[in-house]
């Protein structure tokens, strides 16, 4: 296959994962799906390497793409079956984000697999919102080990009475995954019919040869970081129950566009739920890497083979089971990343950002009958070429805020401030992006958990520019930590301000 043939193939395969996408998006009950977009789509090979993805949530795709070798040798796999899974120590990230697998086959022959990803408020957990202030991962809600949720295209009645019973609301929930079924279904019936005029062999060895290739980019835009070691340590503002900072420290090794990645010396696994699975490590360091790649190299994983990641079991980048892991992927994810740029920005200070915002700035409450959950932008870091953007998601995540109407029209709740929040980016040559104010009113009694960062350290200024304004969470005009569970009445009101990004180069930079 040639060059022309083989970006034609690809294009295709990522149309799939569009189209995967459009349909989970459409179909969706939850606002959190159809509105905030918190799902990914990808297509695998039939040895479960990642092959091509649509442009949805780093966290979500990368963590696919270390773990799902695993989960395809660890099954037997008919035509029809689709096998769901939230464990995040068996490939998945934190137990809300739930993933469905299904093999294509083509002639009898198995060529390909599809999966989505997708956020749930509701997985189980006794917190509304199922994002809590946990010590171990069985506090968070149900863990779903890899099981067949359809079985030959039929349902599986016995996973689908272990999901009913182990949701809160699972009417909601259970349309959320008939939504994520139909995704699988319509990338299956897609992906087969590129095959079917390819012919399986071509097809399989079109696979390889994209991953090959991507491999090819990856190795040569690897290669232009100048070489030798790089370190920084950057820190998280406390677990939820002990407010003493958590550090995580790197070094990048590079040598002619291979890529050794260490965290030793970061902290030890935490008893809140900030830490790691390797999954979420593993995809963080994917993400900040393939930014570094010039643009149409193909997401994939011949793009991560030149990077080796170690990670000491038992720390907080590599945690072990039952450790809790809720804002791991959500909020160690995001610091990762900012270790890794600080880093990075020693050997590449022209093309290196500085910090973003480094936290989703997560919501998640509910009360009788009801579950929300929300990530809330905030800004990004200032750059060689210019200023930050405002009020946007960063980094290892890529949805959206919800719109006001259908918060306001799905939930007891009004919001009573929504917009940028003035002058917190960093100052410098060129400004941190500004971060968000969004501030809730209650119209009933509800339960909040919020598991915020950068509430005590400030998002990092780059080449002599300022730090970013911290956030802040006020309840009634009382601040609140960084993590926190409270109960809130009717007429409460909580207001969220997020952090800046930091700011680049001096500011009397002439």
């Amino acid at each position: 296959m040639n060059a022309l043939e083989l970006g034609l193939l690809l294009s295709r395969i990522q149309a799939v994962c569009d189209e995967m996408g459009a349909t989970l998006r459409r179909t969706a009950f939850s606002p959190n799906i159809k509105d905030r977009l918190d799902f990914s789509c990808a297509v695998f090979s039939t040895r479960g390497e990642l092959c091509a993805q649509a442009a949805h949530i780093p966290v979500h795709l990368g963590s696919m793409a270390y773990a799902m070798r695993d989960i395809v040798a660890g099954s037997d796999w008919d035509e029809g079956d689709m096998v769901i899974v939230n464990d995040p120590y068996l490939g998945g990230t934190h137990l809300p984000d739930v993933t469905l697998i299904a093999p294509v086959f083509v002639a009898g022959r198995r060529v390909a697999f599809v999966a989505n990803r997708a956020h749930h408020a509701d997985i189980g957990c006794a917190r509304p919102g199922s994002m809590p202030l946990s010590r171990t991962l069985a506090e968070e809600g149900m863990v779903i080990a890899p099981a067949k949720l359809l079985v030959r295209g039929g349902m599986n009645p016995v996973m689908l009475e272990t999901l009913e019973r182990g949701l809160r609301n699972p009417r909601a929930t259970l349309g959320d995954f008939s939504a994520q079924i139909s995704a699988n279904r319509v990338g299956v019936e897609r992906l087969a019919a590129v095959c079917a005029a390819l012919g399986t062999s071509a097809f399989a060895a079109a696979l390889a040869g994209v991953n090959d290739y991507a491999e090819t980019l990856s190795r040569k835009a690897l290669a232009q970081i100048p070489a030798g070691v790089y370190r920084h340590t950057d820190y998280m503002d406390g677990d939820g129950f002990d407010a003493a900072a958590v550090p995580i420290s790197v070094s990048v090794r590079v040598d002619q566009g291979t890529i050794e990645v260490d965290f030793t010396g970061t902290s030890a696994e935490v008893t809140g739920n900030i830490n790691c699975p390797l999954s979420v490590t593993a995809a963080a360091v994917f993400y900040v890497f393939y930014c570094l790649m010039p643009t149409g190299t193909p997401a994939c994983a011949g793009s991560a083979r030149p990077i080796r990641i170690t990670a000491p079991a038992g720390s907080l980048v590599n945690a072990r089971r039952p450790a809790a892991v809720a804002a791991g992927n959500v909020e160690t994810s995001q610091r990762i990343v900012d270790a890794l740029l600080g880093a990075l920005a020693a050997a590449l200070p022209e093309r290196i950002p500085a910090a973003a915002c480094g936290s989703m700035n997560n919501l998640a409450l509910g009360g009788a009958g009801w579950d929300y959950y929300e990530t809330i932008g905030g800004g990004t870091g200032g750059h060689a070429g210019g200023r930050g953007l405002d009020a946007v998601h960063t980094h290892m995540t890529n949805t959206l805020n919800t719109p006001i109407e259908v918060l306001e029209s799905n939930f007891p709740l009004r919001i009573r401030a929504y917009g940028v929040r003035g002058d917190s980016g960093g100052a410098g040559r060129h400004r941190g992006g500004d971060g968000m104010i969004r501030e809730f009113e209650f119209l009933a009694p509800a339960s909040i958990t919020l598991l915020t960062e950068r509430r005590s350290f400030a998002p990092w200024g780059a080449a002599g520019g300022g730090p970013g304004a911290r956030g802040l969470n006020v309840l009634n005009g009382r601040t609140l930590p960084p993590k926190a569970e409270v109960e809130v009445e009717t007429g409460d009101r909580l207001r969220l301000m997020t952090p800046g990004g930091g700011g680049w180069g001096s500011a009397d930079y002439p």
